[in-house]
């Protein structure tokens, strides 16, 4: 389980302030959703929190140790579009991580090292309820079983840090919600951290255990590019979707628009 911490972050491209003075602790084992208005910076926050970015100023700790500046085993990440690879299986797509983590050069494994690259595959197809599909192309399962896939990518190496960027978007209601329960399972399960941004705020108070809202409190056009988004709200929550009180609703609603 990890701890994350972030002092005084900010970052600057160009001339453009994109987010200024984050300050956050985050418990080991937290769900963490992300909200605000589009352009606000937070799949910016959650690249800098992947090491794809580094902060202008600033820095941020997992468990009290300075980030690494690139991406790294202990961070796994699921994006909206479905991160697979076409032209593999279900069980080749979740294998390879494994095979990339142990064999970075060749990007394969043999013998005793490929079967039990194979066993733990398997097993996380399992977890996601893709058992029966381990031999089918992406092209050959729906929206939601690509999505469980890219899930069991980013699981089976283990990571500490899990980073969701709007993962369930692109999926109907009903699937979304399957997705949803497996998801928070295997949260449970492996004790992860999550980062997860999303534009629903309904999606944010049912899967997170806290709630932070980015937004600019500087909005006048002068001060655009000089100032950045910031946190605005910074909810705790149980996990069991504890609503909040009304009025803080209607401004978190407001915030996600």
């Amino acid at each position: 389980m990890t701890q994350v911490t972030v002092e005084n972050v900010w970052k600057v491209y160009g001339d453009q302030t994109v987010l200024e003075n984050i300050n956050l602790e985050v418990e080991a084992g937290s769900f963490v959703a992300l909200v605000g208005p589009s352009g606000c910076g937070k799949s910016t926050f959650l690249r800098m929190m992947l090491g794809d970015e580094a902060p202008s100023k600033g820095r941020i700790l997992l468990d009290g140790v300075a980030l690494d500046a690139e991406p790294s085993p202990d961070r796994g990440v699921v994006f909206q579009k479905y991160s697979v690879f076409p032209h593999l299986t279900a069980l080749q797509n979740v294998m390879l991580g494994l095979e990339f983590a142990q064999s970075p050069f060749m990007g394969r494994l043999f013998g005793k090292a490929k079967k039990l690259a194979r066993a733990e595959s398997l097993e996380m197809l399992k977890c996601v309820g893709l058992s029966n599909a381990a031999g089918k192309y992406p092209s050959e399962l729906s929206g939601g079983m690509q999505q469980r896939l890219a899930i069991a990518q980013a699981l089976v190496k283990k990571p500490k840090i899990l980073l969701l960027d709007e993962p369930f978007g692109a999926l109907d209601p009903g699937i979304r919600a399957e997705v949803h329960e497996i998801l928070l399972r295997l949260w449970r399960e492996e004790g992860m951290t999550i980062f997860m941004v999303t534009h629903d705020l309904s999606e944010a108070f049912k899967l997170g255990t806290r709630v932070i809202a980015f937004d600019r409190l500087r909005t006048r056009p002068e001060e655009m590019k000089a100032y950045g988004a910031t946190v605005t709200f910074d909810l705790d929550v149980d996990g069991k979707s504890v609503p909040p009180r009304p009025e803080m609703r209607e401004e978190l609603a407001a915030a996600a628009q």
